[in-house]
């Protein structure tokens, strides 16, 4: 029953705030354009419900430096995407992917395709469910936190889902995102690649 009201809320909410921040959205993405250059947006194939691959839509952040060897892609941030980071603006085109059934407001976060054979069974499940644009392990921590909590955290949103859970993680959302805390490490780098033996680490 929850599941089809979630995707009700869903598509009309993100419908709405996507109609009242649009002015919001031109603006930024003139920004990126002028600042950055093209292409404005980023696309990325990630897997959703039942691992269904979908392209999730962002706000461009990064230059085209090649990427560090252990994955991590912070020196290949813009000035500006910096600053579109900490404020969670890059974020805003991936209510688009709400609207279209892709997303959902709140569910464990869109991963790489390419961690689909490295998760434990318990953590796989977190296909089960539409993945969110904020979800327990952001509120827990976001980027700060390691792989085992954070996908543990992700198994136990899908245990304990419900309205009012969703709503505490989106109230809780919006704080930590005016803190703008938990978007990196003390050293100024993202969160790592996921890699195999990650529950011993």
């Amino acid at each position: 029953m929850y599941p089809t009201l979630k995707r009700i809320l869903d598509a009309v909410g993100s419908l709405v705030v996507l109609l009242l921040l649009a002015p919001l959205l031109v603006l930024v993405a003139l920004l990126v354009l002028l600042v950055d250059g093209r292409p404005v947006f980023f696309r990325q194939v990630r897997p959703g419900l039942d691992e269904k691959p979908f392209l999730m839509v962002k706000f461009r952040t990064m230059s085209a430096a090649p990427v560090a060897d252990d994955g991590d892609e912070s020196a290949r941030v813009t000035k500006l995407g910096k600053m579109l980071r900490r404020t969670s603006i890059d974020e805003l085109p991936s209510l688009w992917n709400i609207a279209c059934g892709d997303m959902s407001f709140v569910g464990p976060r869109p991963l790489l395709v390419a961690y689909l054979g490295i998760y434990s069974q318990r953590h796989s499940q977190r296909h089960a469910v539409r993945p969110g644009l904020t979800g327990l392990a952001q509120v827990a921590g976001r980027n700060l936190l390691p792989w085992k909590e954070r996908l543990d955290l992700d198994a136990e949103y899908l245990e304990k889902q419900s309205f009012l859970l969703d709503i505490t993680i989106l109230g809780v959302t919006i704080v930590e995102v005016f803190r703008r805390r938990g978007i990196e490490q003390a050293d100024g780098s993202t969160m790592a690649r996921l890699k195999p033996g990650y529950e011993s680490d």
